[in-house]
């Protein structure tokens, strides 16, 4: 009932302090993931001046007048100031302040990264970024005075690089806020406000292996000590609620301030998050400490367990039961019970799971009962209980309804008795499920039962198939089958009359291999006199080529041969260097003598592509020697000299193929791809 109450009153409007509370805890985000990098010192000063040159004017020349040469200057000292601001200020904001966020991370951070280094690293940011503010506005003022681009440009270099020795004293600075960057990422993600379990106890009592059991966590465990060096986070669910079940390092019986790094952790954990406690007890000693010093341990942690729901735990009963100890560290342990109220005494195991369930149940239950007493006790339980209304519940009881119809039949007796035989009574009898199969037809209504168990047409498109099937289909297919058969067959003497086989015996074939290797001697014999002499001998002198066409037009007609057109037939294919003059008066055309070079061309091999200068019809030796200049400049190279110089054989003059961005734009200190 009070679980409901606490629902219902959790369902009631906010109130001003439950508004206010929203609103903080909505305000302060704990994923520290979204922290952005933080820049090395040279890495700041790079990024910041390459920033200022690619963003502000590159150009000014000292024919300005002086109020541009100011205005150029100053921009660059203005950018540089807000541009290095920016990024100090973004560093400064982005990391948690420790009076803002939940005691919890605050004094966890105090205990992982010392609360006094990372208030002076960001302090020192924020003053740099003060200084560098100051900077900019002194020398903006002693540009104002400059009168020439020299002393300008001098006050931007004293600017500039003022402001970058002012970020690179803060090395050590930036490089500690990114360690602690690094570690914030990896923080597990506590909600201090949500439903919580804590385990602690000594090193090596079971805490990780029941982490693991009753959450979706994968906590490392080994038979060693201190497995577990920092906090571990596992989620589970009960009763349709998300809770969220801490791991914490073990925890060693002595002074607080003589404790470490990895027991602090545990210690801040029990100390700031309101929550149920597990305190693990190893009754079985396995863990290299005995009872007496478990309980010790327990009375020296006790007051971080004040208003807290607390369980002891007593692990490994699968090894000792609590019956089985000794008197003396039975009465130890019965005694937690006995002088601390509030604390309940269960028993478990990790190795068997015996009592697993149980601790996580009870401790849920416990840290349940008191967030509803909490809410109850509230002041805002009045105003929703005014709302609420309760309607009575009416104490009479209600008798079961039961049907007339089963009346009567009881009445009459006939209930229990056997009636018609059911489909499963005939399944039973028939071989059971698997091998019995069911009628389906023999309850269709129709006029005449026969025709229960007719064939059912089988219909496509709105159209019996049975319409479209031929009688004759089984006998069309046995003649196809037939007539391939037959096929096949014809196909295959077909290829064995077409076989490889030679009809040709020994002697045959001996005598057609001579014959054959004959005739490729003789073919060879025949090159080799063709080329004996070198070049190919030119048409014109080959034997009968001097014969006119007169002569062979009066030979034709002696035969009774038609010779009409003969001469013209025969000029055409003439490929000689010049036309006969006899044969050109006789056929009294002014036929235009073809080019001498294409002549030339069409007569010469490629190995004489290139005459020599005598043969072009020079006359003089001077002819002959400036062809033979003009030759050998064509043989070095159409590239020619100077500006005439071209890059191929075209006309056009091709300038050196150069990059833009390499030949172009600013120079200034240090490389052009980077400033």
């Amino acid at each position: 009932n009070l679980q409901f109450l606490g629902a219902i009153l959790s369902l009631g409007p906010p109130s001003s302090a439950s508004k206010m509370a929203a609103s903080t805890s909505a305000s302060v985000t704990y994923n520290f993931k979204q922290i952005a990098p933080v820049p090395d010192a040279d890495s700041f000063v790079d990024i910041i001046l390459t920033r200022t040159q690619r963003r502000t004017p590159t150009v000014i020349h000292p024919g300005y007048k002086i109020s541009r040469i100011r205005s150029f200057y100053m921009r660059k000292i203005k950018f540089t100031q807000q541009t290095a601001s920016e990024a100090l200020g973004r560093i400064v904001a982005s990391f948690p302040r420790l009076d803002d966020i939940h005691p919890f991370y605050a004094d966890l951070m105090n205990v992982l990264y010392d609360r006094d280094h990372y208030k002076l690293a960001l302090g020192q940011i924020n003053i740099s970024k003060r200084l560098i503010d100051t900077l900019a506005r002194d020398y903006v003022r002693l540009i104002k005075y400059g009168d020439s681009l020299y002393r300008c440009k001098q006050l931007k270099r004293a600017a500039l690089g003022r402001m970058m020795t002012i970020i690179k004293r803060q090395k050590a600075s930036l490089s500690y806020l990114e360690e602690v960057r690094k570690h914030l990422g990896r923080l597990p993600s506590i909600d201090p406000n949500t439903r919580t379990l804590i385990i602690c106890g000594y090193p090596n009592v079971g805490k990780s292996s029941f982490v693991n059991k009753v959450t979706r966590a994968d906590v490392e465990v080994q038979p060693y000590a201190f497995t577990t060096k920092s906090l571990y986070v596992g989620h589970m669910d009960y009763r349709y609620l998300r809770w969220q079940v801490i791991d914490t390092p073990g925890i060693l019986d002595h002074p607080l301030d003589e404790r470490n790094t990895i027991e602090m952790q545990a210690i801040t954990a029990l100390a700031h998050l309101q929550c149920s406690v597990l305190y693990f007890i190893d009754i079985s000693e396995e863990c290299g400490f005995t009872i007496s010093e478990q309980v010790a341990l327990f009375e020296s942690i006790k007051p971080l367990f004040a208003n807290k729901q607390l369980v002891v735990v007593l692990n490994k009963i699968d090894v000792i039961t609590l019956d089985d100890l000794s008197p003396e560290n039975r009465a130890k342990v019965e005694g937690l019970v006995r002088e601390n109220s509030g604390v309940e005494l269960m028993q478990m195991s990790n190795v068997s799971e015996a009592g697993v369930s149980a601790v996580k149940n009870r401790a849920c239950d416990l840290l349940l009962q008191a967030r509803v007493d909490a809410r109850l006790s509230g002041s805002k339980v009045g105003d929703v209980l005014n709302r609420l209304t309760v309607a009575g519940i009416e104490q009479t009881p209600k008798e079961p309804f039961i049907p007339e119809s089963v009346l009567a039949a009881r009445a009459a007796g006939l209930l229990g008795k056997p009636g018609r035989r059911t489909e499963k009574d005939m399944m039973l009898e028939g071989g059971g499920a698997g091998v019995y199969s069911s009628d389906l037809r023999k309850g269709y209504l129709l006029e005449d039962d026969e025709w229960r168990y007719d064939i059912v047409p089988e219909m496509m498109d709105g159209k019996n198939v049975g319409d479209f099937i031929d009688p004759d289909i089984e006998a069309k297919l046995e003649a196809l089958e037939v007539e391939q058969e037959q096929l096949e067959a014809e196909h295959a003497r077909a290829a064995a009359l077409e076989s490889d086989e030679s009809d040709l015996d020994e002697t045959d074939q001996a005598l057609l291999g001579a014959i054959r290797e004959k005739k490729r001697l003789t073919r060879n014999a025949s090159h080799v006199a063709r080329n004996a002499q070198g070049a190919h001998m030119p048409r014109t002198a080959k034997q009968g080529a001097g014969v006119p066409v007169a002569g062979v037009v009066a030979h034709l007609e002696s035969v009774g041969v038609e010779t009409a057109g003969i001469a013209q037939r025969g000029r055409k294919r003439t490929r000689g260097r010049e036309e006969d003059a006899s044969d050109a008066m006789e056929d009294g055309e002014g036929k235009r003598a073809r080019s001498k070079s294409r002549e030339m061309s069409k007569s010469r091999s490629m190995s004489r592509s290139q005459s020599v200068p005598g043969e072009r019809g020079l006359s003089t030796d001077a002819d002959r020697a400036e062809s033979a200049k003009q030759l050998l400049k064509y043989q070095r190279g159409a590239r020619g000299f100077g500006k005439n110089r071209k890059a191929g054989e075209s006309d056009r003059k091709a300038g050196p193929k150069l990059v833009k961005h390499r030949i172009a734009g600013k120079m200034s200190n240090g490389t052009r791809y980077s400033r």
